[in-house]
């Protein structure tokens, strides 16, 4: 631990309007809803690996077999071509969602960088922002 300069110790005297105050919370706001997106993207990223793996196992499969293809939460067994189709249809879907929820994080990074900048001109070391 080290104690402050008297000229750094004035620097965070800083004073907060309402504009400043709107600001910060408009970046809390935006943090939360980045991370929440995040952790979407992590649980299709898992998804389309499971439907990737899925895609494997089919093309090594017997087209003459049923098979067992998981819809919500149950199975069911369909035949091959019919699963083959489902699967590409599924992975449209996921990739389609994977490319909206990109998309709304990298919003999300570019609002959050511009307050950032504006946040950090006013406050200096006295706010800090990052994680």
């Amino acid at each position: 631990m080290r104690m402050l300069e008297q000229e750094e110790e004035n620097d965070d005297a800083a004073e907060v309007t309402w504009e400043d105050q709107q600001r910060i919370n408009t970046f809390s706001k935006i943090n939360t809803r980045t991370r929440g997106i995040q952790e979407k993207l992590e649980e299709l990223k898992q998804e389309k690996e499971a439907l990737d793996d899925l895609a494997t196992e089919l093309e090594l499969s017997d087209e003459d077999q049923p098979v067992l293809y998981k819809v919500g939460e149950a199975f069911l067994h369909m035949p091959h071509p019919q699963a083959v189709k489902r699967l590409e249809r599924d992975q449209n879907v996921i990739d389609a969602r994977v490319a909206a929820l990109a998309a709304q994080a990298d919003e999300c990074e570019a609002e959050m960088k511009d307050l950032k900048v504006t946040l950090y001109a006013k406050f200096g070391k006295a706010i800090n922002l990052d994680e």
